[in-house]
């Protein structure tokens, strides 16, 4: 029977596949038919999960061949990541007419970055107070017991990891080794070396035109090939959005969640107010916000069900040029650091509520401002080189509690919701890179509002 019932499953999967494909001949909107995707994921995992249960072998075998829908459309994503950006920070280079914008454009995406990562931080440790979390315990079950013992292997990595450490590892010693994505830090790795790139293409620009010209050629004609494979790739959403939220929706524990309600409660609470934060900086350069996440919608509900930042990168670029009227330069810019700095959800938030949950475990006052600026600069600091995947988070908290002297248990115990937080922190860390992105290209006065203030400029991938 179990066979059985695991075909009927992947026969309503495949039919539901067939509908989207032909709204996709049909020509509806690419935007309609991600949201589509998200909707029908929803109801199709919840009615698995209602009727066959968490853990039915069902559901499990059932899933094996859903993610290979899901889980092989990230993966196309992510294969795209390192070349994708290689190219776009050599191309910010090649197709910037005055060098004189490159050190205004740098600056102010890790400003606005590490800005909005400080103020999430803050805002995660008032989450923490106003939820009475701080000092609160969490059940033990079999599954956190594993998860705490591997949680201390990872972090004997990075207890002794200091910021100098931390700094040194960003630079590539070997680039081809950070291509294939070997290092946490690899991202960076490769934005510096083709940040160098970039860097030697303006002197020989300078002495040698006629040399930098065919390069820059080159760096335009492999953009744009990029770029035709990333919309062959970007045809798939629907596709995989419906897939990756059909898993999510069968395989949640319910039960955990009920039973850490308050704590999923809380940080959903603390990633909303983030975003009312970037509704208030895009206030700021005279941006409507409604009009921001409406046109940044498609890009944020995959990095939703997905949970990679590095898998939505070439959506997010895509948004910020043909959506948001960001210019070229500041949108690759913006969506490179982004996938590895100053991550307002994963490196901001949850980092720091966990900081304040745990530490009057051991003695300390959380209402204390010095322990307060010492967590949030920690946190700012520490956001560099997060990983832009499922995981990073993680990664950001060890170092986080290791700096503070707290004890890492609190990360395991939180584990079997982990999925459903990160989802929304996935989606908080691109919006924060969009922000960026939008905010440093109208200070260099590069902003299209007529892009910008278009409705029908949106992400289409049809042709």
């Amino acid at each position: 029977m179990t066979t059985l019932f695991t075909v009927l499953v992947i026969l309503v999967f495949v039919a539901l596949l067939v509908a989207f494909y032909q709204m996709q001949k049909r020509h509806v909107k690419f935007s309609n038919r991600v949201f589509a995707g998200l909707g029908a994921g929803i109801i199709f995992g919840g009615i698995l999960q209602l009727l066959l249960g968490n853990g039915s072998k069902v559901i499990s075998h059932a899933m094996e061949w859903i993610g290979i829908v899901g889980n092989g459309y990230i993966s196309l994503l992510q294969m795209l990541v390192m070349p994708l950006v290689f190219i776009s920070i050599v191309g910010a280079f090649t197709k910037m007419k005055s060098s004189k914008k490159l050190g205004k454009i740098s600056a102010n995406v890790l400003v606005t970055l590490l800005a909005t990562t400080a103020i999430a931080a803050l805002i995660g440790i008032l989450a923490v107070m106003v939820f009475g979390l701080d000092g609160a315990t969490f059940t033990k079950g079999a599954a956190e017991t594993a998860r705490i013992k591997e949680l201390a292997d990872r972090q004997s990595m990075v207890q002794n990891f200091s910021i100098p450490q931390q700094i040194l590892s960003f630079i590539p010693t070997n680039v081809f080794a950070d291509f294939a994505g070997t290092r946490p830090t690899s991202t960076i790795g490769v934005v510096i070396f083709a940040a160098f790139v970039g860097i030697a293409f303006l002197g020989v620009r300078r002495k040698a035109p006629k040399e930098a010209d065919f390069f820059a050629n080159l760096i335009d004609s492999l953009y744009k090939i990029i770029m035709r494979i990333v919309t062959l790739v970007l045809r798939l959403t629907p596709y995989g959005v419906f897939a990756l939220m059909t898993n999510v929706l069968a395989t949640s524990d319910f039960e955990a969640i009920v039973n850490l309600g308050k704590f999923i409660l809380a940080s959903y609470s603390a990633l909303i107010v983030v975003l009312l934060v970037h509704s208030v900086i895009l206030l700021g350069v005279k941006v409507n916000p409604v009009n921001f996440f409406k046109k940044a919608f498609p890009a944020l509900s995959f990095a939703f069900t997905s949970r990679s930042s590095a898998g939505t990168l070439p959506m997010n670029i895509e948004t910020q040029t043909k959506a948001l009227g960001v210019d070229e330069a500041t949108a690759n810019f913006a969506g490179s650091f982004g996938i590895s700095i100053g991550q307002n959800g994963c490196a901001g938030v949850y980092p720091a509520m966990l900081a304040t949950i745990v530490a009057p475990t051991v003695g300390i006052n959380v209402f204390d401002l010095k322990f307060i600026v010492m967590l949030i600069a920690i946190v700012t600091i520490s956001s560099f080189g997060v990983a832009g995947v499922g995981g990073g988070a993680t990664f950001a908290s060890l170092i986080v509690l290791g700096a503070m002297n707290l004890p890492v248990a609190i990360v395991g115990l939180v584990i079997s919701v982990e999925p459903m937080i990160d989802m929304a922190r996935t989606a908080v860390n691109v919006s924060g890179s969009m922000v960026a992105g939008v905010v440093t290209s109208e200070r260099i006065h590069e902003l299209d509002r007529n892009i910008l203030n278009d409705e029908n400029a949106s992400i289409e991938v049809n042709s």
